[in-house]
C-alpha cells in the first residue's frame, strides 16, 4: 500500500491504523454484499471498486456474498447478472458466500438469544408495534409480550419455523432498549414470517432473518476484517455491535463496520424500486435498457469496464453525501473510447449529393486512418462515387458568413477524399432539397502530396458512398431524465422528469468496411459521437446504440438556459419603463417564450426562490415563472409560493399585483386561494394610489 499518508482515503486510513495497532495483514479480508433483488447499478461499481480495490491493493481475499434474506423480491436471474457485473467489471471474488448459507447457524444463535432471555416473540399488529415504538422525539413502550417467559417464547419460535402461523401473526425481535434514542435500537425485529419459496434453500424455511441480523453474523462468520457500508447505515452500527456481543468468541476476529457517502449521479435514480418501477411500467425496455443506470444498461450503451473504474477513482470515497455530475461519467468514457474506438462515417440524417463531374460508374478505394490516437490502429479503406450520403445540417443553401460547412459557391473537403464547390440543388414540391449538385477538384486527392490537396478550405464534412452504405438502426439515446436530482423533490413524483426525448430511432447509412461487426464493438462515427453495436444486431439488420455525442450537449443546454434566465431578469426591469401597453405585452411574450423552453425543474425552482424579494422586478419575474413554465404551483415549494403570493399582492406596483392576481385565479389549489382571501378584499375595499385600471377589473371579476 502507498506510504504516504496524503495519498489515503480515510477508508484506506481506517485500515493503515488497524495495521498499526496490531492487526496482522493476514487477517484482512473484504467483500461485497449485493441484495438479489435488482440489477446492479451505477452506484454498485462505487462500492465493487472500493471493496475489490482494497484487496488488490492489501493482496488479500475479497468475498462475493448475496444477502438474500428477502425470497419475495430476490431472484437467481439478479444473482446471475451480478456475477456477471462484476466479472465484466474486471474483478474476482476469492469466494462466492450467501446469507442463505448461515441460515441455520443464525436460527441456532436467535434461540440461544432466547434463552438468556434478550429476544421475544412478539404478536403484535404492525400497527400497534409503530405505535408502541414511539417516535424520535419520544420514547417507545414495552410491548405487552416483551416479559413472555423463555420457555413460551421457544415454543412460539420453533413453531414459527415449522410454519404453523400465518405471515404477519408473530415476529422475533431483540429485548435491548425501548427508550433509546437511536430507533434501530428499540428491540428490533430478528425474524418475520414468510411462506415464500427462496432461489436457494426452496420451501425449507417458513421464518427469514432481517437483514440487521443476518449481515453482520455473515461477516463474523466469513472472518471479515471490514465492513464498509453506505451512510445511511451508520445508524445500525450500534446494532451490528450489539448483535456482534451476542455471539462473538475472543479468539475469532471481530468485523468492523464503517460507512462512506454514496455518490449519487445527477440525472438519474439508483433506487431499485424505482428502477424496478421504470422497467414495470415499461419507461424502459427492461433492466439493461441503454437509458438506465444499471451496470448492465451502461454496459449495452457502450460503456467499458475501464471507464466505470476510472469514474470510481476520479469521484473517490467521501464522507458526505453528494451529486456528481452525470457529465463526470461522460468525460470518463470519451476519454477511453477516444483511445480504442475506430473511426468510420456515418451518415444519419442524409441527404443526397451529387458530384457532377465525377464520371458515372466509376469507383475508388481511398485510404483512411482507423484512429490518429493510435498508431498501431492501421487504415482502411473506404469507397468513393459519384453519388454520396451528407448530413442535412451540413449544407446551407443560404448560409451566414461563418457557416463552415457546404453552401453555395464555397469550397469544403470530403474527409479523406475530395475538395468540392457547391453550385446548385433539387428542392421537391415543397421546397424541402432533395438534391445538392456540386463539382470536385480532381487534384485534391486528400494525402496525395499535390498543390490542390494543400488547399485550405472553411471546413471538412463525413460522407458514405450511396452505392455501397449499409443500413442500420441507429438509437440515439440521450439522459432518462430532464431534472438533475428527479427524485429529491418532496411530493414530487420522479416519474414527472422521465425525458420524452431520451430515445430517438433513426436510418442512419455507414460505410461498408463495419458490415460485420459484432456486438460490443465500438466505433466513434466522426462528427457525431460513440456509437456501439446492440445485441439486437445481426447480419441482415445492424443496430448501433450512441454511447456518448463528442461534446456535452447538456452543459451547453444548461448555460444557455442559465443565460435565457439571466437575460430575461435585465430584460423584466424595462417592463416597468415602458409607456405603452403594446410594449409591455411585447416584453412579457419575450420573457414567457424563453421561461417555456427551459426544461430544468431544478434553474426555474431555484430561480424562483432568489426573486422571492421586496424588488417588484423580482416579484413580477417569479410571477411569471408561475405563469409560462410548463410546472404548476403545486410542483413547488408550498411555502415558497405562499410568500410569493404574500409579497406579490402587497407590492408597490400595479403590475405585479395584476399578475399574481391573474395566477391567483387560474390556480387549481382552492385552499391556497381561500389563504389570499382577506388580501384581495382589502385590495378591493381599500385599493393603493398606484391601482390600474385593469387590476381594479381583475379584482371586480374575482370578489365577484
Amino acid at each position: 500500500m502507498a506510504s504516504e499518508e496524503k495519498s489515503l482515503n480515510f477508508i484506506e486510513q481506517i485500515i493503515e491504523e488497524d495495521l498499526k495497532s496490531g492487526l496482522p495483514n493476514s487477517k484482512l479480508h473484504f467483500r461485497f454484499p449485493p441484495e438479489p433483488n435488482g440489477y446492479l447499478h451505477i452506484g454498485h461499481a462505487s462500492s465493487i471498486a472500493l471493496n475489490f480495490g482494497l484487496g488488490i491493493d492489501y493482496q488479500s481475499p475479497v468475498n462475493l456474498r448475496f444477502d438474500d434474506t428477502n425470497p419475495e423480491k430476490e431472484e437467481q436471474e439478479f444473482v446471475d447478472a451480478i456475477k456477471k457485473d462484476v466479472e465484466w467489471l474486471g474483478f474476482k471474488w476469492s469466494e462466492e458466500r450467501y446469507a442463505s448459507d448461515y441460515f441455520q447457524q443464525l436460527y441456532d444463535w436467535a434461540v440461544e438469544l432466547i434463552k438468556k432471555d434478550k429476544a421475544y416473540v412478539d404478536s403484535q399488529s404492525s400497527e400497534d408495534m409503530a405505535i408502541q415504538k414511539g417516535t424520535p422525539s419520544t420514547v417507545g413502550t414495552d410491548s405487552p409480550f416483551r416479559n413472555r417467559s423463555v420457555e413460551e417464547n421457544l415454543d412460539l419460535f420453533e413453531r414459527m419455523k415449522n410454519g404453523e402461523f400465518e405471515a404477519g401473526t408473530h415476529i422475533l425481535r431483540a429485548k435491548i432498549d425501548m427508550k433509546s434514542t437511536n430507533m434501530l435500537m428499540r428491540d428490533p425485529i430478528m425474524y418475520r414470517i414468510l411462506h415464500k419459496h427462496h432461489h436457494r434453500t426452496g420451501d425449507t424455511w417458513k421464518i427469514y432473518p432481517m437483514y440487521d441480523w443476518a449481515h453482520g453474523q455473515s461477516d463474523y462468520l466469513e472472518q471479515i476484517s471490514h465492513s464498509f457500508c453506505t451512510l445511511e447505515f451508520l445508524p445500525h452500527r450500534e446494532l451490528y455491535d450489539w448483535f456482534l456481543d451476542q455471539i462473538s468468541e475472543d479468539t475469532k476476529l471481530r468485523p468492523k463496520q464503517r460507512e462512506f457517502a454514496r455518490r449519487n449521479l445527477s440525472h438519474t435514480v439508483v433506487s431499485k424500486r424505482k428502477l424496478q418501477q421504470l422497467v414495470k411500467e415499461k419507461h424502459v425496455n427492461g433492466w439493461d435498457d441503454p437509458r438506465m443506470s444499471t451496470i448492465s444498461g451502461l454496459r449495452r450503451r457502450g460503456y467499458t469496464a475501464a471507464s466505470l473504474r476510472n469514474f470510481a477513482n476520479t469521484i473517490g470515497i467521501a464522507k458526505r453525501d453528494n451529486l456528481i455530475n452525470v457529465s463526470v461519467l461522460e468525460f470518463c468514457i470519451r476519454e477511453d473510447l477516444n483511445k480504442i474506438a475506430p473511426r468510420v462515417m456515418a451518415v444519419l440524417d442524409p441527404v443526397k449529393l451529387v458530384i457532377t463531374n465525377y464520371p458515372e460508374g466509376k469507383e475508388e478505394w481511398l485510404e483512411a486512418e482507423n484512429n490518429q490516437e493510435d498508431e498501431s490502429a492501421g487504415f482502411r479503406k473506404v469507397p468513393f462515387s459519384r453519388e454520396l450520403f451528407i448530413e442535412r445540417e451540413d449544407f446551407l443553401e443560404d448560409a451566414p458568413a461563418k457557416f463552415f460547412r457546404l453552401t453555395l459557391g464555397k469550397e469544403v473537403r470530403l474527409k479523406n477524399a475530395y475538395i468540392i464547390k457547391g453550385e446548385s440543388v433539387i428542392k421537391d414540391s415543397e421546397g424541402n432539397i432533395t438534391e445538392i449538385h456540386v463539382t470536385y477538384d480532381t487534384d485534391s486527392l486528400s494525402g496525395s502530396g499535390t498543390e490542390a490537396s494543400q488547399r485550405k478550405v472553411s471546413g471538412t464534412l463525413h460522407w458514405v458512398s450511396i452505392q455501397h452504405a449499409l443500413k442500420a438502426e441507429v438509437r440515439l439515446y440521450d439522459r432518462l431524465f430532464t431534472d438533475e436530482a428527479p427524485d429529491s423533490y418532496k411530493d414530487k413524483n420522479f416519474l414527472d422528469f422521465v425525458n420524452p426525448n431520451s430515445l430517438e430511432i433513426v436510418t442512419g447509412f455507414l460505410e461498408p468496411s463495419l458490415a460485420t461487426v459484432q456486438n460490443e464493438d465500438k466505433f466513434q462515427f466522426q462528427r457525431l459521437g460513440y456509437f456501439t453495436v446492440d445485441k439486437d444486431s445481426n447480419a441482415s439488420k445492424l443496430v448501433f446504440n450512441r454511447t456518448v455525442g463528442l461534446k456535452d450537449a447538456w452543459e451547453e443546454k444548461g448555460k444557455k438556459e442559465e443565460n435565457s434566465i439571466n437575460n430575461s431578469l435585465k430584460e423584466i426591469n424595462k417592463y416597468f419603463k415602458v409607456e405603452t401597453k403594446e410594449d409591455r405585452i411585447a416584453i412579457e411574450s419575450a420573457i414567457g417564450e424563453s421561461i417555456s423552453t427551459i426544461s430544468s425543474f431544478s434553474l426555474l425552482q431555484n430561480s424562483l426562490k432568489k426573486n422571492i424579494n421586496n424588488n417588484k422586478g423580482s416579484l413580477l419575474f417569479a410571477q411569471f415563472i408561475l405563469k409560462y413554465s410548463k410546472w404548476k404551483s403545486s410542483d413547488f415549494e408550498e411555502e415558497d409560493i405562499k410568500k410569493l403570493y404574500a409579497m406579490s399582492l402587497r407590492s408597490e406596483s400595479t403590475y405585479v399585483r395584476s399578475k399574481a392576481l391573474l395566477n391567483l385565479r387560474d390556480i387549481e389549489d382552492a385552499s391556497l386561494k381561500k389563504q389570499f382571501e382577506d388580501d384581495i378584499f382589502k385590495l378591493y375595499s381599500n385599493p393603493p394610489k398606484s391601482v390600474s385600471e385593469k387590476e381594479t377589473e381583475i379584482l371586480s371579476l374575482m370578489i365577484k
